[in-house]
């Protein structure tokens, strides 16, 4: 299965698009600002969206797509978009961006029995089958109700953290599956570590404690950087390589950490 990366970016400026994750030609792992790069006729193969919680920077681009494709979707009789989250992401959708004041209410456009969106609700622990592909619902500790994802596929789980602090449950699961790449946020640097404990995101020394509940004992895998500030992004580098350093950190053993690119293509 081939995983896109659309965008990864904790923000937006030039050149960098905020969270969303394209599997296959018809599903959608979030829907920040990287969905804007994709073409029509890219964004009328979409079927199934699948989101990680309500904040904007992952939903931006959801009520756009919808209304790009709308068109097409009604001329071809190709059903709704179908939007998969947990109950509470559902619920700020409907109340705070469809609402027919920020934006149409699709789930009711063009008639409530047949909308261009319906909404599906998971459970954390939930393994869905979305376009034939098996994808499990993984913990997240947010500020909101938050997931991540494990999707499988023929070499491995490809996982995503979503947004996340520390995370204990998420790491007990990782460790029981067949992971092929990790895809786990850290949104600020150490200078803003006090942020990103507020604010329930990772920075890089708690990223350190946290990849330390792997189990050594397993093969190693890519870990991949994703959800950098734009303005912090060098800096964050430079403290991941610091701590993931052997000499630096003696008794420590270097993981395979990787930088996340908006255009990165893999296949797992």
């Amino acid at each position: 299965m081939k995983v896109q990366v659309l965008g990864c970016s904790g923000a937006i400026a030039r050149g960098c698009r905020t969270t969303s994750f394209l599997l296959g030609d018809e599903v959608l792992v979030d829907a920040g600002t990287g969905v804007g790069d994709l073409s029509l006729e890219q964004m009328a193969r979409i079927n199934h969206v699948l989101l990680t919680h309500a904040h904007l920077d992952h939903v931006a681009a959801l009520p756009l797509l919808l209304d790009a494709v709308a068109a097409h979707r009604l001329a071809s009789g190709a059903g709704p978009v179908q939007v998969h989250a947990l109950p509470e992401t559902v619920a700020a959708l409907r109340a705070h961006v469809f609402n027919d004041l920020i934006w149409p209410d699709f789930a009711t456009i063009p008639r409530a029995d047949a909308p261009l969106l319906a909404f599906h609700t998971f459970a954390i622990g939930d393994t869905l089958t979305v376009a034939g592909t098996r994808i499990e619902v993984l913990p997240a500790v947010h500020t909101v109700p938050a997931a991540g994802f494990a999707v499988h596929g023929v070499q491995g789980c490809w996982v995503f953290s979503g947004d996340t602090g520390p995370n204990p449950a998420f790491w007990a699961r990782v460790n029981a599956l067949p992971v092929a790449m990790l895809v786990i946020e850290t949104a600020f640097s150490d200078r803003e570590r006090d942020i990103a404990h507020r604010s329930l995101h990772l920075a890089p020394h708690a990223l350190a404690e946290e990849l330390g509940h792997i189990d050594a004992s397993r093969p190693r895998f890519p870990i991949y950087i994703t959800h950098t500030k734009p303005a912090e992004t060098e800096l964050i580098m430079q403290q991941i390589r610091r701590f993931d350093d052997p000499g630096h950190h003696p008794g420590h053993t270097r993981h395979d950490i990787r930088w996340l690119a908006a255009g990165d293509v893999f296949e797992v």
